[in-house]
């Protein structure tokens, strides 16, 4: 049976029981304790400044320019003149120009929202919205979560007798836009102490600063700002937290006519809403606006002060992400057909006419998660084509994208999700030094796919009261996650398929207790667990809630065996084997024993159909529960490769799997002839 076995490596911490007893003893509950505790808070001080949600914020002044765009900010005021407030197709670049613009508006400005289209105009200002807006009259451009790399077009706005205000929040390029302010925390010579705001947040802070009161611009805006922090998975640190906590509770009690209907229609219950709620329900609906083409409906659902109008939009925007969700199943798909067979892609770099534009960010992110690499997804038309990727285990792609900028037309983004243009011709160089930076990086030969979870407790501690308490962690996301704990030992009573066979319903028993858990977007044949199996369980503690009755579950993140031996998952040795540069004393530490080679050989050879396909991971505990004994994954692989040498073996490396199946043989195979042994002997004594 193979295990999905998601994460190849389970970083479980270990919280230090003094400061458990210190947070305890400041007001947590103990679970609470263990998780702040593990996550390296001394002691309740420190956690209740690091989980404050109403801090004093920092004066908008603090920043960079900001003092020159209020200031011709207000002079455009003054002399009535058109303004035009210039954002991005996202939900943070969305939020961010409806804040303004309707500020602007309501202290009496003349103001217009402009949005690209992401299909025809593409990310950014560009040289058709400069002309169209000259057209109307604008004399001030504002840019709101994008500007920060438009030097040609700043200078346009220059010629055209426009003045240009940038406010972002992406990386800088070495040349900064000639405009009359940029303001973005990101600015090397920006000292301001938060620089993790979004777009949405620096828009809000230069209505601050012309308004003159913080406070008075989050009474109106609060839920403006958290849906676009949120979307942008900016860190729930510092101000941003102020931000969230503050737009959840004003989300509930909101008084936008759109923003009412789009949480009703998308069953968002406003009473218990999250910012996993406002992550993953209502900023899909959002953005799949942008992504299909017609931005102008979200721009409209947060502006519009129509009840029946709120509905029509809201109802189109959960239209548009079905049909959002409909294209991305095909791209997905096409481009998982195109991957080479075989081995397992240092980076994926894949190029097509046919594919949306606006989706396939969305297609990027999925396969760089299950194919655990950056990958690169390009929509061709003509001889250009246009790219969204995403990033995987810490790749900076901003980083390598300006490395390689020599090849590329344009491009922009930031370490986790970048865009650009590149020529046709390009592509396939691109291709491959994009591969060779990739490869570069991960030398370490550490698995990619890791879970961090805060820590592994007891069946005792997973109570109503204990999860209860954990709420004193929200607004979790990006910097404060959702608890992850691990239960260790449990006993699988009961699978069953659940949401039409799209998720999974268990019953895992300690020796003690049984615990209700889900495992969401798992079927049986992905998941592989079966009744009487004896795992471990990594998962989000929840509350379920059925008929005025609230019980424990686990929303189930990753299974795994259960093996009470050492089973470590380090690889480096391994790979500098396959490289050719293993050092002497590595070379002894990774040569495999009679008993191991043994021990591993029976565990294959029990294989009824003579192919057995897992995770290494997975197959590593498998062997080390099977014969109690410990094993390094690489032990394993070397064992394998031995193996294979000698012809007992043929191994298929693909993903995160390997298919491993069995050869006939006539006689007894002599291990000492094996090229890896060989290999690793020689080094050994030298």
């Amino acid at each position: 049976m193979c295990y999905t076995l998601k994460y190849g490596i389970w970083n479980v911490s270990e919280p230090g029981m003094e400061q458990v007893n210190r947070l305890v003893s400041g007001g947590y509950g103990p679970l609470t304790a263990m998780i702040l505790a593990a996550r390296g808070m001394q002691d309740s001080q420190q956690a209740k400044t690091f989980l404050d949600c109403n801090a004093a914020l920092v004066d908008p002044f603090a920043m960079k320019d900001m003092d020159l765009a209020a200031g011709r900010l207000a002079l455009a005021l003054s002399r009535e003149e058109k303004i035009a407030v210039f954002g991005d197709y996202d939900v943070d670049g969305i939020t961010a120009t409806c804040l303004l613009t309707d500020f602007i508006r309501s202290l009496g400005g003349d103001c217009v929202p402009y949005i690209p289209g992401r299909l025809e105009e593409g990310y950014g200002l560009n040289a058709i919205a400069i002309d169209y807006l000259h057209s109307l009259g604008v004399k001030l451009i504002v840019t709101v979560d994008c500007g920060i790399t438009a030097v040609d077009e700043a200078q346009l706005c220059a010629r055209r007798g426009i003045d240009l205000v940038i406010t972002d929040h992406h990386e800088c390029k070495d040349t900064l836009p000639q405009a009359v302010a940029v303001v973005d925390p990101h600015r090397p010579d920006c000292t301001y102490p938060h620089g993790e705001l979004s777009g949405v947040g620096v828009a809000f802070k230069l209505a601050s600063a012309l308004c003159g009161s913080q406070e008075e611009i989050l009474e109106k805006y609060a839920d403006m700002v958290c849906l676009g922090t949120v979307a942008d998975v900016m860190l729930l640190q510092g101000e941003n937290r102020v931000f969230v906590s503050r737009g959840l509770t004003a989300l509930q009690n909101t008084r936008r006519p759109g923003l009412i209907a789009l949480m009703e229609q998308s069953g968002c219950d406003r009473t218990g809403l999250t910012a996993s709620s406002v992550g993953y329900t209502l900023a899909p609906r959002i953005n799949a606006a942008g992504r299909m083409g017609q931005i102008d409906l979200a721009v409209e659902l947060f502006l519009t002060e129509d009840e029946a109008r709120g509905q029509e939009l809201a109802k189109a925007l959960c239209e548009l992400n079905k049909q959002r969700q409909s294209v991305e199943s095909e791209i997905y798909q096409q481009a998982v057909d195109m991957l080479p067979h075989g081995k397992n892609p240092d980076a994926i770099v894949l190029a097509e006419e046919s594919w949306h534009q606006g989706v396939v960010g969305i297609v990027a992110s999925r396969i760089a998660e299950e194919f655990c690499c950056p990958t690169f997804l390009i929509c061709l038309d003509g001889e250009h084509g246009k790219a969204s990727s995403r990033s995987y285990g810490g790749f900076n792609l901003f980083a390598s994208l300006s490395a390689l900028s020599d090849l590329l037309e344009s491009y922009g983004g930031h370490e986790l999700a970048a865009g650009f243009t590149i020529n046709r011709g390009n592509i396939p160089a691109f291709r491959e030094q994009i591969c060779a930076l990739a490869r570069r990086y991960y030398t370490d030969g550490a698995i990619r796919t890791v879970l961090e979870a805060d820590c592994t407790i007891s069946p005792e501690m997973l109570t109503v009261f204990n999860i209860t308490d954990l709420s004193q962690l929200e607004p979790c996301g990006s910097g404060c996650p959702k608890p992850v704990l691990v239960m260790q030992g449990l006993k699988v009573e009961r699978v069953c398929p659940v949401g039409n066979g799209r998720h999974l319903r268990l019953r895992l028993q300690s020796s003690r207790q049984s615990f209700q858990a889900i495992w969401f977007c798992t079927d049986l044949e992905t998941a592989s667990v079966e009744v009487g199996d004896l795992v471990d369980v990594a998962f989000h503690p929840q509350i379920n809630e059925f008929k005025n009755e609230r019980s424990v579950q686990m929303n189930v993140l990753d299974i795994r065996p259960s093996c009470k031996a050492e089973c470590s998952m380090r690889t480096a040795a391994y790979q500098a084997l396959c490289a050719g540069n293993i050092t002497p004393s590595a070379a002894r530490e990774l040569m495999p024993d009679r008993m191991t080679l043994g021990a591993v050989w029976r565990y294959l050879a029990q294989t009824a159909a003579g192919v057995l396909r897992e995770s290494p991971a997975c197959l590593c505990r498998k062997i080390v529960r099977k014969t109690d004994t410990p094993l390094s994954l690489e032990k394993l692989m070397t064992c394998l490769d031995i193996f294979a040498d000698v012809g007992l073996v043929k191994i298929q490396r693909y993903h995160k799997y390997i298919t491993i199946t069995l050869l006939p043989v006539e006689q007894k195979a002599d291990l000492t002839q094996s090229l890896t042994m060989q290999k690793l002997a020689a080094v050994k004594e030298s």
